[in-house]
């Protein structure tokens, strides 16, 4: 029997008039799990289902039973998210950062110029990227694991946050500056966002907005492996 919320997630990308790979990169998943998304050999996860409700605008119950209006508002304001795009450099040197060195993320985003990093990363064709630092932790596990890398933009405007992507951030909790990698949503509590793990073993997690002392758009990752 043929996947219905498959073809309709088939028939949602082709009505925004974008190709699977398009689609894919603002799902954050590859050309070929989507394929299978759409042919219904997978199901589509809550993860994704919510970046096509929350930054797609896409109607839940459309998805779920085809019921109602596939978009809950104009299709144009859904492809302002689809359609933004960042522009590759051809050579830059993105510095790594040590925290311990810096003493935190907030020191280091006001004083990053008198900042002396550990060394530099080259990279060719990368989106402008302010620097990069050594992940510590398993909250998004397996996309990310401890030890490695990710480049990153500092950002110091909250309406420029797309919704479901994933951010560096510094949090306060009880006078301590907690560092952490997690993907933002929309909160249903007033003066909050929602941090979201890949690692299921992590709940997700509320936190008041004014608790955030400083914020990064994830650029790129390294993963690094050890040969022993």
């Amino acid at each position: 029997m043929a996947d219905h919320k498959g073809q309709r997630i088939k028939q949602a990308r082709k009505e925004l008039g974008l190709t699977q790979d398009e689609f894919a990169k603002a799902l954050g998943i590859g050309k070929s799990a989507l394929s299978m998304i759409e042919t219904g050999k997978t199901a589509l996860s809550e993860r994704n289902k919510n970046i096509l409700v929350q930054d797609l605008n896409i109607n839940p119950d459309w998805i779920d039973l085809g019921r109602g209006e596939m978009f809950n508002g104009p299709k144009e304001e859904c492809l302002k998210f689809t359609r933004r795009t960042d522009s590759a450099i051809p050579h830059q040197s993105v510095p790594l950062y040590d925290m311990e060195g810096t003493a935190g993320l907030v020191p280091l985003f006001v004083d990053s110029p008198n900042i002396k990093p550990v060394d530099y990363i080259h990279i060719p064709n990368l989106p402008k990227c302010d620097g990069a630092i050594y992940i510590v932790g398993d909250s998004m596990y397996p996309l990310l694991k401890s030890g490695d890398i990710v480049l990153y933009k500092q950002m110091n405007d909250w309406n420029n946050i797309f919704w479901g992507d994933m951010y560096l951030l510094s949090i306060d909790i009880d006078g301590e500056e907690y560092i952490t990698v997690k993907y933002i949503q929309k909160s249903e509590r007033p003066g909050c966002i929602k941090l979201v793990s890949q690692n299921p073993h992590h709940a997700d997690k509320d936190i008041e907005i004014e608790r955030i002392r400083a914020l990064a758009f994830v650029k790129a990752s390294i993963r690094m492996n050890s040969i022993k």
